[in-house]
């Protein structure tokens, strides 16, 4: 009897925090970043007053759609993540001006960390689902907040919050509502429901 080749699965993006993710859950899978205009994407969204849960779907979907048409029968992840606070949208901080802006603007509010992953294969999405954690800076002191940037460092710069949850970020927060995963960037547990469910990853 020929044992069942389980289908490869491809993560469709760079980030270094996904990947890590996955691979703690001990996944074998292969990288490939999808080119797309993320930025067009987004501009398109607004300007039609789309929603942010749908245009962090569409970017997950877009990246994923795009590796999965070069790889036949793989099961290809795309993933996006976009910070909402009272209506505004907030992207990855370019530069530690950047962040120190936006950490002072999210300072004492709620906001959202509406995160997307979807799963195609041959051009086609198999399944998607957007979570929606919600997290409360606390008033942090100016002293407080001048150390933490010190210490981050440039790390503070690879996620769209310009904080880093899993270190001393948890520090700027009074209250997180949500999946801790999800926070991360990558709703892990149904995305690893649905890889179990397609033979993926062992039942």
């Amino acid at each position: 009897m020929t044992a069942q080749v389980e289908p490869a699965i491809i993560l469709a993006s760079g980030s270094p925090t996904r990947s890590e993710l996955l691979r703690r859950a001990g996944l074998s899978f292969a990288v490939e970043v999808a080119h797309v205009d993320e930025a067009e994407i987004k501009r398109s969204f607004r300007a039609e007053r789309g929603t942010a849960a749908n245009c962090a779907a569409a970017l997950a979907t877009a990246k994923a759609e795009r590796v999965s048409r070069k790889h036949a029968d793989a099961l290809v992840i795309g993933a996006d993540q976009i910070l909402v606070c009272d209506d505004e949208w907030f992207d990855k901080p370019a530069d530690r001006s950047a962040a120190r802006a936006q950490l002072l603007a999210l300072r004492n509010r709620r906001h959202e960390l509406i995160s997307a992953v979807c799963v195609c294969r041959n051009g086609e999405r198999l399944w998607h689902l957007v979570d929606r954690p919600a997290l409360t800076m606390r008033a942090f002191s100016e002293e407080f907040f001048e150390a933490y940037l010190a210490q981050s460092g440039a790390d503070i710069l690879s996620s769209v919050g310009a904080y880093r949850l899993e270190t001393r970020g948890v520090q700027l927060f009074s209250r997180i509502d949500g999946d801790f995963f999800s926070i991360l960037g990558l709703p892990l547990l149904p995305l690893l429901g649905f890889l179990r469910s397609h033979g993926a990853i062992e039942e």
